[in-house]
C-alpha cells in the first residue's frame, strides 16, 4: 500500500519569517516532521510541497523528496490545503503515474508530532473503511460556550452562542464542567483518502474519524514564543529519551 506524506512549507510565512526553516533545538523546523514521517512504519514516501528553493534544498538534506516546486499562486496567505494537495497528487500522477491509497497532510509547524502519532492516524483510517479522513484531537483548552462577541451597535459584550444553543443565558460565568466536552483538531495532520481531496475538495470529508492526541505534543508554531515553548518541550522529551 502506498501511503504518501505531504509536508507543506511555503516560503512566505508572516508571523515568523522563514518559519519552516527556523532553527529549533539544533535543526530546521521542518526537519522534525520529516524525521517523524520517515520513522513511520506505514508511510512509504515523504515529499515536501514548497515554492521556495532554499526550503526545497533543506528538505532534501533531511531526507524528504521535493519532486516539484509548488506554483507561487498556490503558496499565498489565503491558499487552501486542498489546492496544494490537489496540485501534488495531480502532478505526481501526470509525471510519474504515481497514485497513493492514503495521503497525509503533515504540517511542519507542529514539530512535536511523532511517528507514533502518524501511525495511529493511518491505522484509524484503515480500520474505518467508510471514513473520509482522520484527525488528532485534544479537549479544547477554552470551552467555546464561554466565547464572547462584539456587537456593531452596542458597547457591550455578548455570548457568541445564544441560549438556544448553550442552554444558559451567561455561560461565560459558569464552570466548564457544566458543558458538553468540546474538542479541537491539533493541526498536526490530516490522514486522507485521495478522493476526499480530489472529489470532495475537502480535508475532512463527510465522515471524519479521530484519535486522541497527547496535549503536550500540541504546539503549533505561529510566533517566536511558540518556538521557545516547543524547544522546552523537545528538550524535556529528549532528556526522557523519547
Amino acid at each position: 500500500m502506498e501511503i504518501l506524506a505531504i509536508i507543506p512549507a511555503r516560503g512566505g510565512s508572516k508571523g515568523v519569517p522563514r518559519k519552516n526553516i527556523q532553527v529549533l533545538s539544533g535543526r530546521p523546523l521542518i526537519a522534525w516532521v520529516i524525521e517523524a514521517a520517515k520513522k513511520s512504519k506505514h508511510v512509504t514516501r515523504t515529499i515536501v510541497s514548497t515554492d521556495d528553493e532554499e526550503i526545497a534544498q533543506i528538505a532534501k538534506e533531511w531526507g524528504a523528496e521535493v519532486p516539484f516546486l509548488r506554483p507561487v499562486e498556490l503558496a499565498q496567505d489565503l491558499s487552501t490545503d486542498v489546492e496544494y494537495l490537489t496540485h501534488a497528487l495531480e502532478t505526481l500522477k501526470a509525471e510519474e503515474g504515481y497514485e497513493p491509497e492514503v495521503v497525509l497532510n503533515l504540517r511542519a509547524t507542529t514539530p512535536l508530532t511523532t511517528s507514533a502519532d502518524i501511525d495511529r492516524g493511518i491505522e484509524v483510517l484503515l480500520a474505518h473503511p467508510e471514513a473520509d479522513a482522520v484527525r488528532p484531537i485534544i479537549e479544547s483548552p477554552k470551552h467555546p460556550y464561554k466565547a464572547l462577541k462584539l456587537s456593531e451597535d452596542s458597547p457591550y459584550l455578548e455570548p457568541l452562542f445564544p441560549a438556544s444553543v448553550t442552554g444558559y443565558e451567561t455561560p461565560h460565568d459558569l464552570p466548564r464542567q457544566l458543558f458538553p466536552k468540546a474538542h479541537i483538531h491539533t493541526g498536526a495532520m490530516d490522514v486522507l483518502r485521495p478522493a476526499t481531496i480530489l472529489v470532495q475538495k475537502s480535508t475532512s470529508g463527510k465522515r471524519l474519524a479521530f484519535f486522541h492526541a497527547d496535549p503536550s505534543s500540541y504546539v503549533n508554531i505561529d510566533s517566536p514564543a511558540d518556538l521557545e515553548y516547543a524547544a522546552t518541550l523537545l528538550a524535556r522529551r529528549l532528556r526522557k529519551g523519547a
